[in-house]
C-alpha cells in the first residue's frame, strides 16, 4: 500500500501561512496589508525555490549519488531531451565503446516518434526515465491536474515501449512549482537533478562544455548533457558528440565509473 504524501517543511509552512492569513483577515480585517505582505514574501521564496533545480525545499530531489555509490567511485551521466534519431544512435555507440552506462531522460512525444530507438537505449543496458510528455517551457506554471496528465502520459509511453517503468522524473530545465512533489508521489516517481550542468543546449564550444563537466569532478557527481536540442559546434556537430568521448576518457583517467541512476527502492 502506498505511503501517504508528506509535504516538506516549506510547503507545510506555506499552507499554514495561507490559513493564518485568511483567519487573521476574518478576525481583524484591518490586518489585511500585513497578511498580503506575508503572502507576497512567501510566494517569492517558493517561486525562487522552483527556479533552483537542485533544491530540496519543495520535496525530495536526487542531486548527488548516495554514499555507497560514492564509495564505489561512481558517477552518473544523464542525457536529456531525446531520443533524437540523428544524435542518440551515435551517443549509444560512444557509450558502448567505453563500456559506460547512462540514464536518458526522454520526452514522451519524441519516444512515440522513435519507439525503436527508445527500445535500443534499454537493450544496450541504459535506463529511460521520464522528462515529461510535452517538454513544455511553461511546465513550472502547470496546475496539478495538467502536470499529472503530462507526466503520466510520458510514463505510459515509456512503459509501453520499453517494458520498463521509469523511476525518476526531471522537469523541463529543472524548473518546477510546489505541486510537483505530490504529483510525483502519486505516480511513484522520484525527482532527479544534477551536480554539473554544462548548458550544452546553448553553448557549442566543446572546451567550455567539457570544463563545466569535469572541473573538480568527483565520485557521486550527476552530469547533465543533451542529445536532443544539443548546441552545435563551429563545424555544425552536436556538441555532445565532440565532448562525450573526452568526458569518458577523463572518467577513465580518474578511475570513475559511469553508471545509471540508482534504484530508489534499494
Amino acid at each position: 500500500m502506498p505511503t501517504p504524501w508528506k509535504p516538506t517543511f516549506a510547503i507545510k509552512a506555506t499552507l499554514a501561512l495561507h490559513a493564518a492569513a485568511a483567519l487573521g483577515c476574518l478576525i481583524a480585517p484591518s490586518l489585511w496589508p500585513w497578511a498580503v505582505g506575508a503572502l507576497v514574501i512567501n510566494h517569492a521564496i517558493i517561486t525562487t525555490a522552483g527556479l533552483l533545480p537542485r533544491t530540496t525545499l519543495l520535496g525530495p530531489n536526487l542531486n548527488r549519488l548516495p554514499d555507497d555509490a560514492i564509495a564505489r567511485r561512481e558517477v552518473a551521466i544523464t542525457i536529456d531531451d531525446g531520443p533524437d534519431p540523428d544524435v542518440t544512435p551515435q551517443v549509444l555507440d560512444l557509450l558502448d565503446a567505453a563500456n559506460a552506462k547512462a540514464t536518458f531522460f526522454c520526452i514522451g512525444w519524441r519516444a512515440r516518434e522513435n519507439p525503436a530507438l527508445c527500445k535500443e537505449i534499454v537493450a544496450r543496458g541504459h535506463r529511460v526515465e521520464n522528462h515529461g510528455d510535452s517538454h513544455s517551457k511553461a511546465f513550472a506554471f502547470f496546475g496539478p491536474g495538467r502536470m499529472k496528465a503530462d507526466i503520466a502520459a510520458a510514463q505510459a509511453t515509456f512503459t509501453d515501449i520499453t517494458g520498463q517503468t521509469p523511476r525518476y522524473f526531471r522537469a523541463t530545465a529543472g524548473l518546477r512549482n510546489p505541486f510537483l512533489d505530490a504529483v510525483l508521489h502519486g505516480l511513484g516517481l522520484k525527482l532527479a537533478s544534477w551536480t554539473r550542468r554544462p548548458y550544452d543546449t546553448r553553448c557549442g564550444e566543446p572546451e567550455t562544455v567539457l570544463q563545466r563537466l569535469t572541473l573538480n569532478l568527483a565520485p557521486g557527481d550527476i552530469l547533465l548533457m543533451h542529445d536532443g536540442h544539443a548546441a552545435r559546434t563551429a563545424d555544425g556537430q552536436p556538441v555532445i558528440l565532440t565532448v562525450l568521448p573526452r568526458l569518458l576518457a577523463t572518467l577513465r583517467d580518474h578511475q570513475l565509473n559511469p553508471v545509471t541512476l540508482p534504484d530508489p527502492t534499494s
